[in-house]
């Protein structure tokens, strides 16, 4: 899958301008079993008409541009957002810069310049409820019109809903808030991840005994916090751990980060792609009254994860 950053990357003379493309537009967040549906009808579609399949996403998302204070936590930043739509088949990630200066372009332009000239768009799937342009003047019935127009189709994503099943980004961070990993992991059809890459901390769980690869969760406020047992896949392979997702109170952390102890590992992973799977809740994160204190509840926790892990493989 390629990853198209800005309109401006998006040629005249690449593959859109040449042979057009079938395309949905949405935040997608989380990218759960309802998109899922989404996101299958949409590269069946583009096969069927010999054409590539894109999404179009918007960064920072529209509520987080308008509203920030109020925006909700992000359940997938757009790194997230690249793997699993790449695990769904989609050709092109188109990621359209949300500022001031989009936000103010009318729903005219919207669909010509961007769609119609830009993408060349043969099918569009999309929301009956879905807004655009200036003002959000623009709606599902000008698109239609506007497919009659510039000779484009339309369908609603209401066509591809999952039947007796309520299914929402908003349900499924209510559920990650409240501890619930397993209605999370079956609203999105997998267990919930973060995936991200591997920077160099503080080295502070290497000095207290239990060395960590860190995730910097930055431009987003997790919709977790705690102490997971996890699952972590590397390059290397897939192993158990725990977890610490929050701002480290202990040691006055103030960024968001993940922090996970990865079970008889020992490889140099700085810098690498790592995906790490929540798999039980553990705790809260708390602030403890010395480090001392804090370490004998990281083998405290370690003890705890290998039991749950113990535990999760008897069943399986």
């Amino acid at each position: 899958m390629q990853l198209v950053r800005g309109i401006h990357n998006i040629e005249l003379k690449t593959q859109f301008s040449r042979q057009g493309c079938v395309l949905t537009i949405g935040n997608f967040d989380g990218v759960h079993l309802g998109h899922g549906r989404v996101i299958n009808a949409l590269v069946a579609k583009a096969k069927a008409r010999g054409v590539p399949s894109a999404v179009m996403v918007f960064e920072p998302q529209p509520q987080e541009l308008f509203s920030p204070n109020t925006a909700p936590a992000r359940l997938t930043r757009l790194r997230d957002k690249y793997v699993l739509l790449k695990r769904l088949g989609v050709d092109y990630l188109i990621c359209v810069n949300f500022n001031r200066k989009f936000s103010n372009l009318s729903a005219t332009e919207f669909v010509e310049h961007l769609l119609v000239n830009k993408l060349n768009i043969k099918h569009l799937i999309i929301g009956d409820d879905f807004h655009f342009g200036k003002n959000r003047k623009g709606d599902f019935s000008m698109l239609l019109a506007a497919g009659k127009r510039f000779n484009f189709t339309v369908s609603d994503t209401a066509s591809f809903k999952l039947e007796n099943c309520r299914i929402s980004s908003t349900e499924i961070r209510k559920a990650l808030v409240e501890g619930n990993l397993a209605d999370a992991e079956k609203m999105l059809g997998r267990p919930y991840a973060i995936i991200g890459r591997v920077f160099h901390g503080d080295k502070r769980g290497r000095e207290l005994g239990f060395p960590t690869a860190n995730i910097l969760l930055k431009r987003r406020v997790s919709p977790v916090s705690g102490v997971y047992v996890v699952k972590v896949h590397t390059q290397y392979g897939a192993f158990d751990g725990v977890a610490n997702i929050g701002q480290r109170p202990t040691i006055l952390g103030v960024r968001q980060q993940l922090e996970v102890h990865i079970f008889d590992f020992e490889q140099i992973i700085y810098g690498q792609i790592i995906e790490v799977e929540l798999l039980y809740k553990l705790r809260e994160e708390i602030r403890f009254a010395s480090l001392t204190e804090l370490t004998a509840q990281i083998a405290i926790d370690c003890n705890n994860a290998r039991k749950v892990i113990s535990d999760i493989n008897l069943k399986n």
